[in-house]
């Protein structure tokens, strides 16, 4: 055990240099493209509920589900062949505050930001941002088209984290946690078709989009030769994403509670609950 120890501190601090120098822009089918993509799918600002149609300004709060990534999709393929699988699963869900105002004319502009507040080694400072339009379908039915983006920065120790520290067959090992960044960058479309049923209490609807994602994700770690390895992720995807929910107001009151899932069929599903608060005539 001790001459491995040696050996793979000898082996990262001889190779580390070269580790650190070069980024990494993996093709669209690697390991660390589908994971990427596997961590858009719940940071894509979905429409969480029903269409606003009650009140001039809607706050609540949503709790999504953090899929999990698979140990054999973690390990990456392309930028660190050979390193076992990443730290992914550091959250089982995470909440997003939400504000949305009616502008008139059928539009909505919605917002929300999940402040830098460290739960579980992961800090997050993330923005949402839609611009919506709804219009009616008949008696029955509406339907309402929406752009969206999602911005910011999640930290966390996704390539080195305290495990892969005290393993002496890790690259990790002996040096710092790391403290890597991820910044999703996905911008998106999407169509909903909304209905009521009770009288307006219950509002179903179902939706599908269009997901450009642009995630860009640096290591910040330092190995036991004291080196920082600073090494940049990218890739560029296009995703469709499905969608479908209900709304429940009780009692026909302005209180909203809602249910979502939404997915990306092709990387992960992801469960959504929401409530959200009418104000305002």
């Amino acid at each position: 055990m001790r001459a491995a120890a040696i050996a793979g501190a000898l082996s990262i601090a001889l190779g580390g240099r070269a580790l650190a120098q070069g980024d990494c822009f993996p093709g669209p089918e690697s390991n660390e493209a589908k994971t990427l993509a596997i961590f858009s799918v719940p940071l894509a600002f979905g429409p969480a509920g029903a269409p606003f149609t009650r009140g001039r300004i809607s706050v609540g709060i949503e709790a999504v589900y953090l899929p999990n990534v698979d140990p054999a999709v973690a390990t990456p393929t392309v930028c660190r062949p050979g390193k076992g699988p990443e730290n992914t699963d550091l959250l089982f869900a995470a909440p997003r505050p939400r504000v949305a105002v009616a502008l008139g004319g059928g539009f909505t502009l919605e917002g929300s930001w999940i402040p830098p507040i460290r739960l579980n080694q992961v800090s997050a400072n993330l923005f949402g941002v839609a611009l919506g339009w709804t219009t009616a379908l008949g008696d029955a039915h509406r339907l309402t088209l929406r752009g969206h983006g999602s911005f910011g920065r999640v930290r966390a120790p996704i390539t080195c984290d305290d495990e892969a520290l005290a393993d002496p067959l890790s690259e990790c090992y002996q040096g710092t946690r790391s403290d890597d960044r991820y910044r999703p960058n996905i911008v998106g479309a999407d169509a909903t078709v909304s209905w009521s049923l009770g009288g307006g209490r219950v509002q179903p609807y179902l939706g599908a989009g269009y997901n450009r994602l642009m995630p860009r994700f640096q290591v910040h770690f330092t190995n036991v030769a004291g080196q920082l390895d600073e090494r940049r992720v990218e890739v560029d995807l296009d995703r469709a994403v499905l969608f479908g929910g209900a709304t429940w107001w009780p009692a026909g009151g302005r209180l909203g509670l809602s249910g979502e899932l939404y997915a990306a069929p092709s990387d992960a599903i992801t469960g959504r609950v929401a409530v959200r608060l009418a104000v305002g005539s």
